[in-house]
Parts: C-alpha cells; sequence; structure tokens
C-alpha cells in the first residue's frame, strides 16, 4: 500500500519539485530560517503529492490504454477511484494551508496556482493541442519560485531566472521522453509533439532551441549576482556537452540519441543546480544591480564635509 500511494503520488518527481523549491529558497535567502524552510519544503511536497495523484484520478482511463502506465495503483485496480480523490485533494489543500501558515500567502497562491495548472488545465490539454507541454513546463518551472518567495517575501529578478531555467529545461527533457514512448502516447489518445509530428522535423529543432537557451541564461544567473563565476564556467560546459546530443539527435532522429538527451537531462538538471547554490552570489539580484547603478553610488556617497 506504501508503494502504491508514493507511485499514485509521483514521489520521485515531487522529490525534484521539493527539490527545485529548495534551490529557491537558498538562493533567495541571505540567512535561511530553517524552521520556515522545512514548513516550505513539507507544503510543497504535500502540493505535489495531491496534484500528481489528482491527475492520474482524471487520466485513469488513458493510464490504462498505455504500456507504461497501465501497471498504475488506478488503472489497475489496486487503489480506488474515490480513495484516489479523496487522497489528492486532502493533501493538496493541506500543503496549500501549511504554505499559507509557514510561508505566506505568496509561496500558498503560487502553489494553489500551479495545482489548478497543473490538473484543471495541462491534464485535458494533453488530449487536444500539443500546446499542453508549454503549459506542463510552467507548473515545473513554479516551485523554484516558491521557494524564492518564501525566503524573500516577493517576486525578484533571480526568482524568474531560476523560474526561466526551470521552464527551458523541460521541453528538451519531455520532448526526448516523448519521441520515445510517441506511438504509447498514441494509444492513449494524447496529442503530445512527436505523435502529430511523427517524422521529427519540428521536435528535434524545438529540442535543440531549448537545450540551447540553457546557455545565455546560466550567464544572466551569474550577471544577475545569483551565481558567481564558477557556476558560469560550470553550466557553460554543461549547456554545450547537452547541446551536443540534441544536435546529434537533429541529425540522426534516432532512438538512441534521443535516450540519450533524456539520460543527459537528468544529469544536467541536479548538477547546475548543486552549482549554483555551491557558488552562490554575493546577493540576490536587484541588490547586486542596484548597488552597481549611478543611482546608488549617488545614494550612498560619503555626505560632503560642513566647513565652519
Amino acid at each position: 500500500m506504501v508503494r502504491d500511494v508514493l507511485e499514485l503520488s509521483k514521489a520521485r518527481l515531487s522529490g525534484m519539485v521539493v527539490l527545485t523549491t529548495l534551490v529557491g529558497f537558498l538562493l533567495g535567502a541571505p540567512q535561511p530560517q530553517w524552521t520556515r524552510l522545512a514548513f516550505t519544503l513539507l507544503g510543497t511536497g504535500l502540493t505535489a503529492f495531491g496534484a500528481a495523484a489528482l491527475n492520474q484520478y482524471r487520466e485513469r482511463d488513458v493510464d490504462a490504454l498505455m504500456e507504461r502506465t497501465r501497471r498504475r495503483p488506478l488503472p489497475a485496480g489496486r487503489i480506488a477511484p474515490g480513495v484516489a480523490l479523496a487522497y489528492g485533494t486532502g493533501v493538496s489543500t493541506l500543503g496549500a494551508f501549511v504554505l499559507l501558515a509557514f510561508a505566506g500567502p505568496l509561496p500558498a497562491s503560487l502553489a494553489a496556482a500551479t495545482i489548478l495548472l497543473y490538473v484543471l488545465v495541462y491534464t485535458p490539454l494533453k488530449r487536444i493541442s500539443t500546446v499542453n507541454t508549454l503549459v506542463g513546463a510552467v507548473c515545473g518551472a513554479i516551485p523554484p519560485l516558491i521557494g524564492w518567495t518564501a525566503a524573500t517575501g516577493a517576486f525578484a529578478v533571480g526568482g524568474w531566472l531560476l523560474f526561466a531555467l526551470l521552464f527551458v529545461w523541460q521541453m528538451p527533457h519531455f520532448l526526448s521522453l516523448a519521441w520515445l514512448y510517441r506511438a504509447d502516447y498514441a494509444r492513449g489518445g494524447l496529442r503530445m509533439l512527436p505523435v502529430v509530428d511523427a517524422d521529427g522535423r519540428l521536435t528535434f529543432p524545438v529540442t535543440v532551441l531549448f537545450a540551447a537557451l540553457h546557455l545565455p541564461l546560466g550567464l544572466m544567473v551569474t550577471l544577475a549576482g545569483v551565481a558567481g563565476p564558477w557556476f558560469a564556467l560550470g553550466s557553460l560546459g554543461l549547456g554545450i556537452g547537452w547541446g551536443w546530443l540534441g544536435l546529434r539527435l537533429y541529425r540522426s532522429h534516432s532512438d538512441r540519441d534521443a535516450r540519450r538527451v533524456f539520460l543527459a537531462s537528468l544529469a544536467y538538471l541536479p548538477l547546475v543546480l548543486l552549482l549554483m547554490v555551491a557558488d552562490r552570489g554575493p546577493g540576490r539580484a536587484e541588490d547586486v544591480w542596484l548597488r552597481a547603478s549611478p543611482v546608488a553610488s549617488v545614494v550612498s556617497a560619503d555626505p560632503p564635509a560642513i566647513v565652519p
């Protein structure tokens, strides 16, 4: 039963959500408040568990048709649909209230918006339009903002750069996976890009484009003061390596290279996040830019001496 509940909650995916929330909090807070951090991670984890369960509740008929998902607890009959609905609703609501009580209204609102977008927009859109992947990428990019706003109480440039990094990462990550399982997605009636783009003429250029966007984004994170120069060098090297694998996929259109791009995405994200935290910048982005501006030099200048 524990294994089934964890599978219903997509524990590994939810763990990545908690990890990116942690990174957002650590980068946003000059001096982390550990109690607030603990409740932020707890609340975010609960909302992720609940959203995953609600997603599987709504897609149980589709999951039953697909080889890679038909053994999940709902289509396999190990958990009743009503139980999954009650669990998903209760756990996600509890997570939002934990965030509201201990992290603030802004992180709680972001978590609630993610749940609604994931369950009510992304999930049904998968059967209608290939745009679903972009919507899903938005859902996956919000957790760092939850961590950042829990630490700072406000939006900032650094938080939005983390959002952009996660959004861009998800496109090659998911498109390479969808290419590998395109026949399975077609069997389930899901309109993923590789399903409607059978020859990959659009899928592979989009994959390479979004992989390449990591190069300027990594530099922007350093220029904004969120991370230091070592992060810029490390992210540049990782981005070039991932982009090279994307180019190989673009040329070959092979499942083997698609698998390499997917596996590289699983290594790229935790390594980049680890580098970012290890080489944390001197302060939040807006503080760095303010100190570097001409206005700041005037404001912070010593007052002129008064000669009697």
